[in-house]
Parts: C-alpha cells; sequence; structure tokens
C-alpha cells in the first residue's frame, strides 16, 4: 500500500497565505525553509493559476481592533424604590445595545480607532439595526453572522433604585455558532489585526483555536471574561493570551479557590503565570484595578467619582476593557496608562444610562 504524498512546499505555502494573507515572503521563507526567491517564484505561480490574487498591505496605525464575541440587546429594569422578591415591583426601563464584544467594539469605534466586529445575530429587525448602528459609527461588521430562523440575543438587567445590578437574565445561544468553521471563514477579517479582544462567551473549541492562532501568528490576544459560570470555557493552557481582564470573582472562580487578600490575589496571578498568560488585569470594584507588573500585582486606585452622578453599572466593566485595548494599540507596553484610560472610559460609563457613553470620543486619546 502506498503512503500518501507529503504536500508539495507550493501547497504548504498556499496553506500558510491562507491562514493568514499578510504574511511577508521571508516569514513564508523562514518557515518553510525556503530561500526568498524560492518564494517568490511560488507566488508568482500560484497568482498566475489564479489561486491567489494578490497581497494586501496594511499601514500599523491602521491596523484593525477585531473584537469577537456576544451581541444582544440589553433591556435594564431599574427599581423605582425599595425591591421586593417574590412581588411586582414598579420600574423604569431603558433598553439599548449590548453584548460584550459588541460594547467593546462600540466603545472603540466612539473613539475613533479602526475596529471590526465579528459576532451573531439573527436575521431579524433587532440584529440588523444593531448592526447598522455600528456601521454608523465606523465599525466593520463584515463576516459577522446573521442566523436565518434565530432571534437576536437579549440581556435583561434588574437594578435596584441605586443602580447597582441585582440579577441578570442573558439569552446568548447564537454565540455558540461562532465556532471553528466560522473561524476559518472569517480568517481574512482576522489576518491584519494588531489586537483580536475575545469574550468568554465563545465556545472553548473557538477560544482554543485563537489562543493557537495567536502563537502562530505571534498577534496579540485580549480575553475578557464575561461572568463566574463561564471561566471554565477558557481551560488551562493560557499560552498565546497576551492579557486578561476579569473582576475578581471570575479570578476566584478560574483558579478554584478563595481570593481574600493580597497575598491570595498575587498567587493566583502566578498560577495563571505559569499557565502561560503574559499579563493581567484585575477590576476590584470601587477599590480600582490591579495590574500585572513582572511577578507583582500593582493597585491602581479608582478616580473620585460623587456617588450622586453614577446612573448605573452596566457597561462600566466592557468600557475599561475598551480603553485598556484602546491604549495597548498605541503603546503594547505601558499596562498602567492603558488602566488609567479604561478607568476614565468607565467613570463616564457610569454616569450614563446607556450601555456605551455617547460622551465617547477620540478627543480622550489625544
Amino acid at each position: 500500500m502506498s503512503l500518501p504524498k507529503e504536500p508539495s512546499s507550493k501547497e504548504q505555502l498556499l496553506a500558510l497565505v491562507q491562514a493568514n494573507p499578510f504574511i511577508g515572503q521571508q516569514e513564508l521563507a523562514d518557515q518553510l525553509g525556503l530561500s526568498r526567491s524560492a518564494v517568490a517564484g511560488h507566488l508568482a505561480q500560484l497568482t498566475r493559476e489564479g489561486r491567489i490574487l494578490g497581497r494586501a498591505y496594511v499601514l500599523p496605525q491602521r491596523q484593525p481592533i477585531v473584537c469577537i464575541g456576544g451581541t444582544n440587546l440589553d433591556r435594564k429594569l431599574r427599581a423605582v424604590g425599595e425591591l421586593r422578591m417574590g412581588s411586582s415591583n414598579p420600574a423604569r426601563q431603558h433598553e439599548s445595545a449590548g453584548g460584550v464584544a459588541r460594547n467593546i467594539a462600540e466603545n472603540l469605534g466612539r473613539l475613533g480607532l479602526p475596529v471590526h466586529l465579528l459576532t451573531a445575530v439573527g436575521a431579524d429587525a433587532a440584529g440588523q439595526s444593531l448592526l447598522a448602528g455600528l456601521q454608523a459609527l465606523g465599525v466593520d461588521c463584515a463576516g459577522s453572522l446573521q442566523a436565518v430562523g434565530a432571534a437576536t440575543g437579549s440581556y435583561t438587567a434588574v437594578l435596584d433604585a441605586q443602580g447597582e445590578l441585582v440579577l441578570a437574565l442573558a439569552h446568548m445561544e447564537l454565540t455558540e455558532r461562532l465556532d471553528r468553521a466560522f473561524l476559518r471563514q472569517t480568517a481574512p477579517q482576522r489576518a491584519a489585526a494588531r489586537w483580536v479582544v475575545a469574550d468568554l462567551n465563545l465556545p472553548r473549541e473557538t477560544l482554543d483555536e485563537l489562543r493557537a492562532e495567536a502563537r502562530l501568528r505571534a498577534q496579540r490576544l485580549l480575553l475578557v471574561a464575561v461572568s463566574e459560570p463561564k471561566m471554565s470555557r477558557l481551560g488551562t493552557d493560557l499560552r498565546g493570551v497576551e492579557l486578561l481582564v476579569l473582576n475578581r470573582g471570575e479570578l476566584a472562580a478560574l483558579v478554584g479557590r478563595e481570593l481574600s487578600d493580597d497575598d491570595a490575589l498575587r498567587n493566583a496571578w502566578l498560577t495563571l503565570r505559569t499557565a502561560g498568560l503574559r499579563r493581567l488585569v484585575i477590576s476590584d470594584g470601587a477599590h480600582g484595578v490591579r495590574f500585572s507588573d513582572g511577578d507583582a500585582l500593582v493597585l491602581l486606585p479608582a478616580p473620585p467619582l460623587d456617588p450622586a452622578s453614577i446612573r448605573e453599572v452596566t457597561g462600566a466593566g466592557d468600557a475599561m476593557t475598551a480603553g485598556i485595548a484602546a491604549a495597548l494599540h498605541r503603546d503594547p507596553d505601558d499596562l498602567r496608562a492603558a488602566c488609567a484610560l479604561g478607568q476614565r472610559l468607565a467613570a463616564l460609563t457610569l454616569q450614563s444610562d446607556a450601555t456605551v457613553s455617547e460622551a465617547l470620543s477620540p478627543a480622550l486619546l489625544v
């Protein structure tokens, strides 16, 4: 019985180009063990055969931030007075666009940055409206899934009279369709990304693939937690993750132990660092944020904010993540400055009824 033939150098080269349409000739030569002239010859032949149509070049400052994850409608019901469980309560309702990845993309779009959202919505009026609203802000949504016969996801938050979250119900089934097949289909949209920002609404297999892709392409991957129950989707191998953003409860769920003091937080960080994570940001409520600096965790206190000015908390965490991503897009090494910008955006969101503050603008990046 004859053994299957090894793929030729040309076919191996084509596979690399399909995975990253923006790969350079020298990088191809290095990965395949060929001379650069041999790579150029293969590319010329593939072009003549019509199997590739040329190569795109993107200026570094215009490389997009690609956001992958959930999009849904946010419905917020805020109690007028003290909540009584098991009873009807008078409330005010506010409805807006939501979803962690979507919120981050809108924040980045309002800051004037190049951003591309890959998400899933229903082929219904709500889904069309959500994508159209983003596109009006300059967010590219090409490649996003619009599922026929499925309803766009929803997130319903019950807030007390002070705007604090009491209960939330999320219907995010469509995000499960952002699987490995979806990643293959949208590889061209991600190829030019400087940063990929993914939320943990994604299936575990998708997160595994994104980590492997980040290692292969030397692409920066930022993962953002969405809830304690979904921390299990992250797995234990964190190689390829440039930055993980979460809160104290989500960190405790990830490492499987209580985090009652600063030493416990630092030990949790060291555990994740051993697993391959490069950097960490922990949102710690009114205390501020903690960010990794070598083996240490540094506390950056929350900026002063008049409690009377706080409308409600929904979206503040997504704004913080967007601010971090925006700052690292310009300077990937200064995590302190990135957290400071994130806190500034979160403060603006806390003072807004909307999930994403309309006060955001490119002027905040000056």
